[in-house]
């Protein structure tokens, strides 16, 4: 099978001189991912996005490290290699690095799991790239101009070490715009897809993604582990899941034994496939859709006197600029509020974050804020972080945050 010659570079990057000041080039020899455009002192002027940047520290004309230029961004150099030690950027290069990156994720490919995120960007040294594996399909989702000129060559290894028939390419937005490419989004560049309904298997359990038109790659990834432990704590209980997408939640709690499961979205379209993922597991509870806005379908819940021994609030990101950062915090205690009122006596509440710039000491604390104001006692069972397929490789890369809370009702 032959690769799509769209992943072919319209051009040849160039190697750019870059030169940094004192806080730049301590950042890059600390091996932190990004170079701000304020930290560059002199680069040249025809710097095109994909360029190699060769990066001299302040003082001494020495290669301090190498990196992608990109023009679209205040992230101006994405870095690949960190230090004094000389490297080639070439097709061995990126090979190494996704042979580290396998590594990481054997553990969880020993157990009933063939999904898992092969490359989880700059944690695996690959800024603005995420590599998704679903069964026998690989999904690359490219967010950036500077890997046009070296997918050609990352790709083939991909889908080597993942053994996939079917690699599928995603673009962001932006880059869907891009002229400087001949890539569709959604494109099958290496084998056939028979359907883009995807199946695949997470911890004994049966999923489905959309790996053409779903959101990211098709499915969330990361919460895998926090997933098999509400399914796990869900047997005989009912089971209230709060922005379910796609139902990864409430399957889990289906499949091992919930009584009843209610999934709550405002997308339909998105409970359809809630509903259709429960249905690819053998199940005998009830599961039940609420479509609508969260917050208002809580209240009502609330107001009709209904509680769940389980409830779970895994929302979207609150927080996509710094600006964001206060009315997400607020929207975060907002939900801890609702989901006390929800949860049953002796009941479990399971609060999740995925927004980076909420900090997880900062969310745990704004749950415990609003539970310590209760009349409930409770005690934290559990606070987790990213699945094994998710590293953190530098302190920006945390986002997801969950917590467990148990209430110690009496009577």
């Amino acid at each position: 099978m032959l690769f799509s010659e769209n992943i072919k570079s319209k051009k040849q990057p160039k190697r750019l001189a870059v030169k940094m000041n004192a806080k730049g080039e301590q950042f890059v020899l600390q091996g932190h991912p990004w170079v701000f455009s304020n930290n560059i002192i002199k680069i040249n002027d025809d710097a095109k996005s994909g360029d190699l940047a060769i990066i001299f520290g302040k003082s001494k004309n020495r290669v301090i490290g190498l990196g992608l230029y990109d023009g679209n961004s205040p992230i101006r150099i994405k870095m690949l290699h960190s230090g004094y030690e000389k490297a080639e950027i070439n097709a061995q290069f990126f090979q190494n690095k996704i042979e580290v990156a396998f590594k990481k994720r054997k553990g969880l490919l020993k157990t009933n799991t063939n999904s898992y995120r092969l490359l989880f960007g700059e944690n695996d040294g690959f800024p603005g790239l995420i590599a998704d594996v679903y069964a026998k399909v690989l999904v690359v989702k490219i967010y950036s101009e500077i890997w046009l000129p070296y997918i050609e060559s990352i790709i083939p290894s991909l889908q080597k070490i993942s053994k996939t028939e079917t690699v599928v390419i995603r673009l962001s937005r932006s880059l869907e715009q891009s002229k400087q490419h001949q890539l569709q989004n959604g494109e099958v560049v290496f084998g056939t897809l028979k359907n883009e309904v995807v199946r695949f298997v997470e911890h004994h359990v049966n999923f489905s993604a959309n790996v053409i038109k779903g959101h990211k790659t098709g499915y969330f990834l990361d919460h895998r582990a926090n997933r098999k432990q509400v399914g796990e704590w869900s047997k005989g209980k009912s089971v209230l899941d709060v922005f379910s997408y796609a139902g990864g939640f409430s399957v889990h709690a289906l499949y091992n034994g919930a009584r009843e499961v209610t999934s709550l979205d405002i997308s339909k379209q998105a409970l359809e496939i809630a509903v259709e993922n429960g249905k690819l597991n053998a199940y005998k509870g009830k599961h039940k859709i609420i479509a609508g806005d969260a917050f208002e379908a809580l209240e009502t819940l609330i107001k009709d006197k209904v509680t769940f021994d389980v409830v779970v609030i895994d929302p979207p990101s609150f927080a996509k600029q710094a600006s964001e950062i206060s009315l997400a915090k607020k929207k975060y205690a907002q939900l801890a509020r609702l989901g006390e009122k929800l949860t049953s006596k002796n009941g479990l509440l399971v609060l999740a974050s995925c927004s980076s710039r909420v900090l997880a000491d900062a969310f745990f604390e704004i749950n415990s804020n609003v539970l310590d104001k209760t009349n409930r006692n409770y005690k934290v069972v559990l606070k987790t972080n990213h699945d094994t397929d998710h590293p953190i490789g530098f302190p920006e890369g945390a986002y997801l945050k969950c917590g467990y809370y148990r209430f110690l009702d009496k009577g």
